[in-house]
């Protein structure tokens, strides 16, 4: 079988470091995440699940042969099967091809019979229509000839979180970004009655770009009959055994897991920053908020965290996490040039010491003193030709004094550069933009923040700090400018001080850009009117007006409250 892959399709795993599938004769004892023992495989099976859900129930299929399908095998005259991942418990994984896009997707594919056929399509479509960026995407979920399968997303350019792990802990500011993005995320699935079930290493993925990302929501648990009564405090724990695993290198059970030691036998659950020295201390008190289910930790009491919202609050109260300055890197030796090693380029040998010769004094030669004289001789008739110049000058102007000393030229050719018109620039059409939170800020209200009317606004949520409560670095307002266009400034306008940035796509981008590395910085700016001006000439057609810091309001929150903005070229 083929290496498996580190790209988004998901690859049913055994901790990490159990083959993907076992001899029908060897029988093996699988803990829940190393929560809870479960009892020993059928050894009379043909294929042994290859892994039990960290909580909740597995559901045992019965006996069913995956699909007998090979490398080169198209589905719906479109995806190509290329290579094989995961052949376990009735299914399969593969790598494919959408041969209509001209891309990579992973496909799940399991027989129509089988026994979790329906729970998989009905997971499969209710992700589908989730349509959060922070999640792999669902893109087709079908049942045709026999046969079900699920397309998704693959990510060529992400990393599991399992690979970053076995190389080392992460930074706290890394740690803090993860559990950040991966709680929000499951905050707004549980809010529309999705559960992931199977939150694990190898579930989480970080892009080129830092972005973490979900993959298997909801599908993962239904492919392996996982179920929970309790899904909310089951993906808490998940996260906080994630957190925990990114803090110490260590997974937080006694059973080694997905290629992570566990922790020493008989000691039970013990704090982070006891495990590993250095640790953030908020980060790995919020971790035991999320796995201890008594709560606290001794030193702070805090109450538990049982759901992601949980985590999302107290994620909100912690002070925020900086990214590390950047390393002093020292300049390289310094280089003798080819004249300063001696003659020929060769450097002098060890401890010698050539001495350097003399230059004779400039233009002492035969040939200098000539010089010399010519150009003492050139001097002298440059000065009296531009005196004879200067004094016949000053005779005609007295001989003509009726001419005026100011005259127009009546030549309507322009001298020199010119500067391009300016003029008011419109904008077509606006959205919000929160990449870093639940992806949406009042997108009903957008259009009032460029109506021209002084008296209506739109704004952001409330949050309980200056900088959106420690939640995430901005938010802003994405404009389109219907085409690409020169920008000489932008001016807007704020119910009470606010600072905000200007950024821009590439000249080039044809359409809205999805992420915030695609918008370059241009200017800067706080105040209650703000006018942006970029540094050097900027043409695009996507800007993003993007709040840092936010205003105090009546109500003692802090709200972002845009007024009107206005662009000129």
């Amino acid at each position: 079988m083929a290496e498996r892959s580190t790209a988004a399709v998901d690859v049913a795993d055994n901790g990490g470091d159990e083959p993907l599938t076992a001899s029908a004769d060897k029988a093996e004892q699988a803990t829940a995440d190393g929560v809870a023992d479960i009892a020993k495989r059928d050894t009379t099976a043909r294929e042994e699940p290859a892994d039990i859900a960290e909580t909740g129930t597995h559901v045992s299929p019965r006996t069913s042969s995956p699909p007998e399908l090979h490398s080169g095998h198209k589905l719906a005259r479109r995806y190509r099967l290329e290579e094989c991942v995961t052949r376990l418990d009735g299914f399969s994984s593969w790598r494919a091809v959408d041969e209509k896009l001209r891309r990579a997707v992973g496909v799940h594919l399991l027989p129509a019979d089988h026994p979790r056929a329906r729970s998989v399509l009905a997971a499969a479509r209710s992700s589908a229509l989730l349509g959060d960026p922070r999640f792999v995407q669902v893109l087709d979920a079908v049942e045709e000839n026999d046969l079900v399968y699920v397309v998704h997303e693959w990510l060529p350019d992400a990393t599991e979180l399992t690979a970053l792990l076995a190389v080392s802990s992460l930074e706290a500011h890394d740690a803090y970004q993860m559990v950040s993005q991966i709680s929000f995320a499951m905050a707004a699935a549980h809010r529309e009655g999705l559960a992931h079930l199977r939150l694990t290493p190898s579930a989480v993925l970080r892009t080129s770009t830092g972005q973490w990302r979900i993959r298997g929501l909801a599908v993962n648990a239904a492919l392996r009959g996982i179920t929970s009564d309790t899904p909310q405090r089951t993906d808490t724990e998940a996260i906080g055994a994630l957190l925990y695993a990114a803090l110490t290198q260590r997974w937080p059970y006694e059973n080694d897991a997905y290629g992570l030691s566990g922790l020493p036998k008989g000691v039970g659950l013990i704090a982070p920053d006891q495990v590993r020295a250095g640790v953030h201390r908020g980060l790995a008190e919020l971790a035991m908020r999320a796995l201890a289910n008594d709560g606290a930790t001794a030193s702070r009491q805090e109450p538990a965290c049982t759901t992601p919202e949980d985590l999302v609050k107290a994620i909100g109260e912690m002070p925020k996490i900086r990214p590390p300055e950047p390393a002093f890197t020292a300049p390289p030796d310094y280089q003798r040039t080819t004249y300063q090693q001696g003659p020929f380029g060769r450097p002098a040998g060890p401890g010698v010491t050539q001495a350097v010769p003399t230059p004779p004094p400039p233009l002492q030669s035969r040939t200098g003193k000539a010089l010399k004289w010519a150009v003492s001789a050139l001097l002298i008739a440059a000065l009296g030709l531009g005196s004879w110049q200067l004094a016949d000058a000053l005779m005609n102007r007295n001989d003509n004094p009726d001419k005026s000393e100011h005259t127009q030229t009546t030549d309507n050719s322009v001298k020199g550069p010119t500067k391009p018109p300016t003029g008011p620039v419109s904008i077509s059409a606006a959205q919000d933009f929160d990449p870093f939170g639940d992806n949406s800020e009042k997108p009903a209200d957008i259009g009032k923040a460029y109506d021209n009317d002084p008296d209506s606004y739109w704004q952001t949520d409330f949050y309980k700090g200056a900088e959106f409560g420690n939640l995430k670095p901005g938010l802003g307002i994405v404009l389109d400018l219907g085409k690409s266009q020169r920008v000489g400034k932008v001016t807007v306008s704020f119910v009470g001080d606010t600072t905000v940035e200007l950024r821009a796509a590439s000249a080039d981008a044809s359409t809205r850009p999805t992420s915030f590395s695609a918008f370059q910085e241009q200017a800067k700016g706080s105040g209650t009117s703000v006018t942006l001006r970029p540094d050097k000439t900027l043409k695009s057609r996507y800007l993003l007006v993007w709040l840092t810091k936010l205003p105090l309001t009546e109500d003692g929150t802090y709200r972002g409250r845009v007024k009107d903005i206005k662009i000129t070229s």
